[in-house]
């Protein structure tokens, strides 16, 4: 698949499903997203992690007619939607990323006992679905990966990123760092 495929390809999921409900929150999948990557990129990260952030829930709109997590999104949604972008030719960080934030959410549950109660409702209930607290040897492994860090990052931003009245980012400049990326 071409860069430009890719791009027409993953985009056209943001304009086929992005309006729809962010599966129990005040905002749509499309505003949730574009908040993640616009948090990153007031924080200065790269162009990967920016994309990370905006697609880090991409595999409940790739994942469309999958088993769902009791009417909160997809099951395994991390996976499916790292294993989308590695498909269309994104980079393993990239893909790492996206699949992370679920581990991230399962570590702090662990690390900080108050984290949990700091979640919102649905992410509360997806908990279960993915795997629950994090046992101490996950842990240990998850502190020792090369992402673990900016895993954690991209998990706040997750969870910031659910504010009503926020401007959608331009999907032209995603597209431009897509399009950089994916040539290089």
């Amino acid at each position: 698949m071409s860069p430009e495929q890719a791009i027409a390809q993953v985009f056209g999921l943001y304009e086929q499903h992005g309006t729809a409900d962010y599966i129990g929150e005040p905002v749509s999948q499309i505003e949730h997203m574009s908040q993640a990557a616009q948090l990153a990129m007031a924080e200065g990260f790269d162009d990967e992690v920016v994309l990370a952030a905006f697609f880090h829930d991409i595999g409940h709109l790739c994942g469309q007619g999958c088993a769902n997590m009791g009417g909160y999104g997809v099951v395994s949604h991390e996976r499916l939607g790292a294993d989308y972008l590695r498909r269309a030719g994104f980079s393993e960080r990239l893909a790492k990323l996206v699949e992370y934030h679920v581990q991230a959410k399962r570590y702090l549950t662990f690390s900080q006992p108050d984290y949990f109660a700091r979640l919102s409702q649905a992410s509360r209930r997806t908990l279960g679905y993915q795997g629950g607290v994090m046992s101490a040897e996950e842990a240990r492994a998850f502190e020792q990966d090369s992402l673990y860090a900016v895993s954690l990052r991209m998990r706040h931003w997750d969870e910031q990123a659910k504010q009503t009245q926020v401007p959608v980012l331009d999907l032209q400049l995603l597209k431009a760092m897509a399009a950089r990326l994916l040539a290089a």
